[in-house]
């Protein structure tokens, strides 16, 4: 059965590879992958000092409108002490990346909340007229899920975390259902998120969460480890 998105964006400048010949599978990599290497920027440190980035990982671009710049993406980008912190990038095409080599400080007027200690695992969702951004954050060196907002990808505004240690992967849905916002998360421990169940939960104001359902989780045991939220939900005719 045919499936048309109901709720986004058209996106005609999306780079697109087509299957190559003989390939079997659902899904295929970019031959010219990986498009952002490890050691692509200087990161710059607190104290002013320059390294090159260990690794940076690329889960959060969204189409967005600045000058020549067609998109916006917040990255992961360890330094060479593993030192995990976002920075924000612009690029023309989503091939060619312009990211920033100083990490993002976020405005927050929450001083327990805004002491920064380390985030990863960034995703940005265009919702009503800003950007949300969701990504695991410290709290205590403990993983829950942060929250922030922009408009324009330079200032961006942290709100409170939405869970209580330990949460990891939360994406937001683009839109709201009824009156709330919705996200979808992957409770987990302190160690390398074993169990695999992934929640949805509902806010009236990004602020306080609750009503927490259950989803899905692992039938097998190697999907206890690989189970989580990948990219924002995307809404289709049939759900």
């Amino acid at each position: 059965m045919s499936v048309k998105v109901v709720n986004g964006v058209s996106m005609p400048n999306i780079p697109w590879m087509n299957k190559p010949e003989g390939c079997r599978d659902v899904v295929w990599r970019y031959d010219a992958n990986p498009i952002i290497k490890r050691d692509q920027i200087m990161v710059k440190k607190a104290n002013g000092y320059r390294e090159p980035s260990n690794s940076i990982f690329n889960s959060s671009v969204v189409p967005f409108e600045n000058g020549d710049y067609k998109f916006a993406g917040v990255f992961r980008v360890d330094d060479r002490e593993r030192n995990m912190e976002l920075h924000v990038g612009f690029s023309v095409d989503g091939i060619k990346w312009d990211i920033e080599e100083e990490r993002i400080h976020f405005e927050c007027d929450i001083p327990e909340v805004a002491t920064w200690q380390y985030g990863y695992d960034p995703r940005v969702c265009k919702l009503e007229d800003k950007y949300i951004v969701t990504w695991c954050n410290a709290y205590g060196w403990k993983p829950t899920i942060g929250i922030a907002y922009t408009y324009d990808f330079k200032t961006f505004t942290q709100l409170e975390n939405a869970y209580l240690p330990f949460n990891r992967n939360g994406v937001m849905f683009p839109r709201k259902i009824g009156d709330y916002y919705m996200m979808m998360s992957r409770p987990s421990d302190s160690g390398h998120t074993p169990f695999g169940d992934m929640f949805i939960s509902q806010s009236p104001d990004l602020t306080f969460w609750g009503k927490h359902r259950h989803v899905m989780g692992p039938s097998k045991g190697w999907e206890s480890t690989k189970m989580g939220a990948g990219p924002i939900p995307i809404e289709t005719d049939r759900g």
